[in-house]
């Protein structure tokens, strides 16, 4: 598999600056589906359509483009759902920018931060939210999405990146640390690679495997007890993965982060 990933890979780079969004003849054939068409919002949830209106995705210059400080942070939903997959895609974020994309998503519920004061820490007011599911859309701040993160920040210039390789880019966020730096410089856009197949996952990034391991170990959902506890619903969720196909999630973290050149096949 590695010779014809390396051979994507190039193809991928030589391509990126005039066509990112489009598929060779190879991809084609290799059962590859294009999921951004570079100019509109086919085949994804359009926030801005919703009630009431989001504003937290636009289209730039050929990419899905996170919108900074928008009044409801949303991701960006995938229309269709997948099980075992291979996804590609290339990003860039902002200097002190935070992003991450999602699969497995198992659940979705809104909060509003503005009372973290409340219960005390943002992890209450989640727990909280997902049982009682009071808060409305039009009342929140955030949608919080239930699923399984590869982490894409700004490795130097974000407070949760300097935490450690659980929380830089390429890590399954949280659960498996990245085990070396492969980002690129901020504002050079990266390539990523997520295969998921069981419960088996492997997050690559720009021709590196960072991270290999399984959704359901007990070493991958240790720090996920340690955050929510065991009994929480959240927790629950991830541990068992009762939804086995799901759709894809961009991520807006509150920061400008760009998408492009998203593929998908079908494992």
């Amino acid at each position: 598999m590695r010779p014809l990933y390396l051979a994507l890979l190039l193809a991928a780079t030589l391509c990126a600056a005039d066509s990112p969004n489009s598929l060779t003849p190879q991809e084609k054939a290799a059962g590859w589906k294009l999921l951004f068409d570079g100019k509109t919002f086919h085949g994804w949830e359009d926030v801005s359509k919703l009630t009431p209106p989001g504003d937290s995705w636009t289209i730039e210059d050929g990419a899905l483009k996170s919108v900074p400080h928008p009044k409801l942070r949303e991701d960006l939903f995938s229309k269709e759902t997948f099980g075992d997959f291979e996804l590609t895609w290339e990003w860039k974020i902002a200097p002190k920018g935070n992003s991450g994309l999602k699969y497995r998503v198992q659940d979705r519920f809104f909060v509003d931060e503005k009372r973290v004061k409340e219960y005390g820490k943002f992890e209450n007011l989640a727990n909280e939210a997902i049982k009682t599911r009071k808060t409305r859309r039009e009342e929140a701040t955030q949608e919080y999405i239930v699923g399984f993160e590869f982490q894409m920040i700004d490795n130097d210039g974000h407070a949760d990146a300097k935490r450690g390789p659980y929380y830089q880019s390429g890590a399954l966020y949280s659960m498996i640390p990245a085990k070396q730096p492969a980002a690129r410089a901020v504002g050079e856009y990266n390539f990523s690679r997520l295969i998921v197949k069981g419960n088996h996952v492997e997050h690559w990034l720009n021709g590196v495997k960072v991270v290999e391991g399984e959704l359901n170990a007990p070493s991958t959902l240790e720090k996920t007890a340690g955050r929510w506890t065991t009994d929480s619903l959240i927790y629950k969720a991830l541990a068992t993965q009762p939804k086995k196909r799901c759709p894809i999630t961009l991520q807006n973290h509150g920061d400008a982060a760009w998408f492009r050149g998203i593929k998908v096949r079908k494992l």
